[in-house]
């Protein structure tokens, strides 16, 4: 009985599985002509900016000497494009906008060696799936022009005779009214207008013998407007401002190899002085305005380790080549080419503008501002009342937003602007940032790491504790002066701020060190040097700070272990931190962590103690997390071991003598200034002196570009608000 109940259960449930469906497979249809011609439309005309460019290459094609735009809400409602050049002939418009008809080629071998901006005839034919488009056009020797209307590829009438100037205007209007979802989505007709006014402006500053204007419906003024000249740069300076045309280097690069590359390149670069949110790059190749993601990458890591102040250039190239080196087929919109030995184009390009860049380093030029010693000096008496002006009323008020410093371009607002300053001749080397690195393959690139989990995790969990109000404050500071040995003193927006150096530093390079992980260059030492005995070197000085008095034998014994255990992992120190021992125990390399900066050299007897003596090896992550924090205490800008000379510390350089053993002699004589070790004075000023310099120039132009300052700086003293501006004036005002 049981056995026949389980085998009705399994005849139950075997009615219950559904049986699958035995579907055909779908019918392959061969779609409609408009259909397919919307599609394609949809791919050409992205968006009102695409069929600008269209119009305007088309007009350059036609040799125009006068290029005229005119839009109305973005150009979702109008676009007009007229121009002066050879127009259309009556028996060409009714197959003007009929897909594929073009008079830029007729044979497929004849994109080897096509010059015209426009060759698939698609673009016009494009617009009439998506919009109404009207052309009126009138060709030399003509009484009268044409006017015609088409939609779909088609022309709807007859072409009437219309009185016209010289040349061709084409009018896109309601573009997109037939594609309800691309239309939603580019509603913002002020960014679109922008895209085009952008557009033109790249236009005119290559085209120099046509003049170029844009405006919207309406508008009185153009917001582009050249005219025909013979100077790029003064096409430059009209279109993007004096401010631009005054800071920019001429640069030309060629290459006749035929084995190689066979190019001519000629442009505009920004020096030190341009600044900017944005880089600005317009490239043109065979007169064809394109993008090319590699070269700006590559120009970017140029400038980021060249000019780390300025490193948004403003950047105009225009490249040539022979037409049989260039794909232009290889884009819907053509907006990307394919180049026959690109990457050695790049390269080369790469190093003209890096060369460019390092040797026009000292030429940098800032606006100068007298500044009166005796208006500026500080005052021991209290202020009472605002000093009286010739008209007996009280001082302007200054506005809020010219309380700001721009550090590039005010260096009075510096602190050195009011103090005397001894000039060395070692800070006149030190002035020059010629220090950058020759070969742009040896920089590195923050963005890229390497592949370990552990070094993600670790790059992961500074992203995570980033603290975004403080990475807005570091990126946008200026830089004034060091308060003292470790505070320096910023200002952001209107207020004040004291930053401390050496968090600030040792952060930045614990950042640095996980982001070029196993991709250093390094420092090679002239003489190697024996570890144990460095190690030996740092203990002796934490028993002379700690006035213990630790046994020699006992040192020894730590530094000899310390030192077997750095052997032991050498290969891993030198492949991931290019870190080099050698067999024989002597250290002769060290990484690179910050590009323009050398360390302090005489910290290395305490980074090879805290390698031997405070990294757990054996787990991988904190392994190298501790690494990293030791390499990064090594190149963080501690105060020199030499005491400050200014001040009270003068007396450490003084010679023992009687004079110094009697109480309460403040004064110095002649005799004292005698006694004071002038060569140990001058290499701690040299030392200091240095330091500040990096600080300004090297550590806050990284840290702009680099830190993401964690959260913990909110709240352990490294940022310390001290004043606000606006609150400082309303006092003064009040007094």
């Amino acid at each position: 009985m049981e056995v026949e109940a389980q085998a009705s259960d399994r005849m139950d449930m075997e009615d219950c599985v559904p049986t699958p469906v035995q579907r055909e497979p779908p019918i392959i249809r061969r779609l409609d002509e408009a259909v397919i011609n919307r599609i394609a439309a949809g791919e050409v005309i992205q968006r009102p900016v695409s069929a600008v460019k269209e119009l305007v290459e088309n007009s350059i094609d036609a040799d125009s000497t006068s290029i005229s735009v005119v839009v109305k809400d973005g150009g979702l409602k109008l676009i007009q494009v007229s121009d002066d050049g050879h127009g259309i002939r009556y028996e060409d418009l009714p197959i003007l906008c009929e897909r594929h008809t073009t008079s830029k080629l007729s044979k497929f071998e004849d994109l080897q060696s096509i010059r015209s901006m426009g060759f698939r005839g698609e673009a016009l034919a494009s617009m009439t799936y998506v919009s109404h488009v009207t052309v009126t056009t009138i060709t030399k020797g003509q009484l009268h022009g044409y006017r015609a209307t088409y939609k779909d590829g088609v022309m709807e009438y007859e072409p009437k005779a219309c009185a016209a100037v010289k040349g061709t205007q084409i009018m896109i209007e309601n573009l997109f009214y037939n594609m309800a979802a691309r239309k939603k989505t580019l509603q913002n007709s002020a960014d679109d207008y922008s895209k085009i006014v952008d557009l033109i402006c790249r236009f005119a500053i290559h085209h120099t013998s046509v003049g170029f204007s844009c405006r919207k419906h309406g508008a009185a003024r153009a917001d582009v407007h050249s005219v025909a000249t013979s100077s790029r740069l003064d096409a430059i300076r009209s279109v993007y401002g004096a401010s631009v045309g005054q800071n920019l280097l001429k640069i030309e690069v060629s290459d006749n190899d035929p084995s190689s590359s066979s190019f001519e390149m000629d442009g505009f670069i920004s020096n030190s002085n341009y600044t900017a949110k944005k880089i600005t790059m317009v490239l043109f190749i065979n007169d064809r305005l394109v993008e090319c993601g590699a070269l700006k990458r590559a120009i970017e890591i140029v400038y980021a380790a060249t000019l780390p102040k300025a490193s948004k250039p403003f950047i105009y190239m225009s490249v040539k080549l022979p037409p049989e080196h260039i794909d232009v087929n290889v884009h819907p919109t053509k907006r990307e080419v394919s180049l026959l030995n690109q990457e050695i184009i790049i390269e080369k390009i790469q190093s003209a503008i890096e060369s460019k860049l390092r040797n026009s380093n000292e030429s940098r030029t800032f606006q100068e501002q007298k500044v009166d010693p005796l208006a500026n000096s500080v005052s021991t008496k209290k202020v009472t009342s605002t000093p009286p002006s010739s008209f007996g009323t009280k001082p302007q008020k200054v506005p809020v937003h010219k309380m700001v410093r721009t550090d590039s371009q005010d260096p009075a607002g510096r602190l050195h602007a009011y103090m005397q300053v001894k000039h060395s001749s070692q800070m006149q080397g030190n002035s020059c940032l010629a220090s950058v690195r020759s070969s742009i393959k040896q920089r590195r690139n923050s963005g890229e790491t390497a592949d370990l989990t552990s070094i993600q995790e670790l790059l992961r969990e500074i992203d995570s504790i980033c603290h975004s109000e403080l990475l807005d404050l570091v990126g946008h500071c200026s830089y004034i002066g060091m308060a003292d040995d470790v505070f320096a003193l910023l200002q952001h927006n209107t207020h004040l701020y004291l930053a401390n150096v050496v968090n600030l530093s040792k952060e930045l390079m614990y950042q640095q060190v996980l982001s070029r992980f196993a991709r250093f260059s390094a420092i090679q030492l002239s003489d190697p040097a024996p570890v144990q005995e460095l190690i030996m070197m740092a203990l002796k000085e934490e028993d002379l700070e700690a006035e213990g008095n630790q046994n020699d034998d006992l040192k020894e014994k730590i530094a000899e272990m310390n030192t077997e255990v750095i052997k032991q992992k050498t290969e891993m120190l030198e492949e991931y931190f290019s870190i080099n021992i050698d067999p024989n125990g002597n250290l002769s390399r060290l990484p690179i962590v910050l590009d323009q900066y050398t360390p302090d050299m005489d910290r290395i007897p305490e980074l090879l103690l805290c390698l031997g003596n405070d990294v757990s090896w054996d787990d991988e992550k904190v392994c190298f997390q501790t690494i990293a924090a030791a390499i990064a205490n090594f190149y963080a800008f501690h105060p020199p071991l030499l005491p400050n000379p200014s001040g009270e510390s003068l007396q450490f350089y003084k010679r023992a003598s009687s004079g110094d053993a009697e109480e309460g002699n403040t004064s110095h004589s002649a005799d004292d200034i005698k006694e004071i070790d002038q060569d140990l004075l001058l290499e701690a000023e040299s030392a200091w002196s240095q330091r500040e310099w990096s600080i300004q120039h090297v550590l806050f132009p990284s840290m702009r570009l680099f830190l993401k300052p964690p959260k913990s700086m909110a709240t352990n003293g490294t940022f310390v608000k001290v004043a606000s501006l606006e609150k400082l004036y309303k006092i003064f005002e009040r007094c």
